[in-house]
């Protein structure tokens, strides 16, 4: 953190950061101020989100606003049941003088958006696993490094399920958060359709890369209490129905608990909302504001939470 004295100013100058990003996203995105929050948490814990809702809610029109108040570039991928692997990373073409050239694919940019991943088979979602993990792809034996800050941010449709692929759990677990959009209230829709009528309002770069960048350094060096470590491990723990600490909700209604990245993502999470809260270390409120899309979709419900009509959420809302 050159820039700063020391990390208490760099806290400081994120509060401040997060508030004008907050009021530039909100000239063209309305009533999201939760799923915009997330995502903002997200990128500074260095995270990728899946964004849940159905067609017509801004979801690319929310990206791209956010990337446009970051500064950063953006890429959107249309995932389609054709899509090829080469498709998203790139491919070895030969040139005219019959040498291999390596053309770059979508993949290389600070924000893509993978639009409807279910929609593309695993072998080509799985060619988004490395990317996300170790941001670099490996093409033809060659391993290419990604540009930070690199972030995947894709969309699903929960209602159509015709001809879709359900993301695999080793790829739902690369997700940081999933993120539900809803519908907006009634006088947010009346506002969306009176600013659709007007010109569009352009949203002025708040931050760049090399300043994400330092305040994601920030994020990590936040120093977290035992006590609020204690509380996010034994929450996932008892998200696991053979755990010794399994809740009753759990044993009841669960065939899955989450795993241990679960635990790291709570604590990084809980840090960056201290942070964008004007707060300088996380508590146990700050685990719980992130916890539910952090665990939603790392949790297995049973047939008997179906059956019942138990969601997600509130198992999650009973565990916490």
């Amino acid at each position: 953190m050159s820039e700063f004295k020391d990390e208490v100013e760099a806290a400081d100058a994120l509060f401040k950061a997060f508030t004008d990003l907050k009021k530039e996203i909100s000239k063209v995105i309305i009533g999201q101020d939760e799923v915009v929050r997330l995502l903002l948490t997200s990128m500074f814990c260095q995270g990728h989100s899946l964004l849940v809702g159905v067609p017509g809610l801004a979801k690319t029109l929310l990206i791209k606003t956010i990337s446009s108040a970051l500064h950063l570039d953006f890429n959107r991928i249309q995932f389609t049941p054709d899509l090829m692997p080469s498709d998203i990373l790139g491919a070895e073409t030969l040139d005219k003088d019959r040498n291999f050239k390596f053309i770059k694919g979508p993949i290389f940019s600070n924000i893509v958006l993978a639009d409807e991943i279910n929609r593309t088979p695993p072998k080509t979602q799985a060619a988004l696993l490395e990317s996300m993990q170790e941001y670099a792809v490996t093409v033809g034996g060659k391993k290419w490094e990604l540009e930070k800050p690199f972030f995947v941010l894709a969309t699903q449709n929960p209602i159509e399920q015709e001809g879709t692929y359900p993301l695999p759990e080793a790829q739902l677990d690369r997700f940081m958060f999933m993120i539900s959009l809803d519908y907006p209230d009634y006088q947010s829709e009346l506002n969306i359709v009176k600013q659709d009528a007007i010109q569009d309002e352009k949203v002025k770069p708040v931050l760049d890369a090399k300043e994400i960048m330092a305040f994601q350094a920030l994020v990590n060096k936040v120093p977290v209490a035992d006590n609020v470590i204690e509380y996010a491990v034994n929450l996932v723990h008892k998200t696991r129905p053979t755990s010794e600490r399994a809740a009753a909700v759990t044993q009841s209604y669960l065939e899955w608990g989450a795993g241990p990245r679960a635990s790291q993502f709570l604590i990084k999470g809980a840090r960056c909302n201290a942070l964008l809260n004007g707060k300088y270390s996380p508590d146990i409120e700050d685990v719980k504001a992130v916890a539910e899309p952090i665990l939603k979709h790392r949790l297995v419900r049973n047939f008997k939470a179906e059956a019942e009509g138990m969601s997600m959420s509130k198992i999650i809302a009973e565990l916490l």
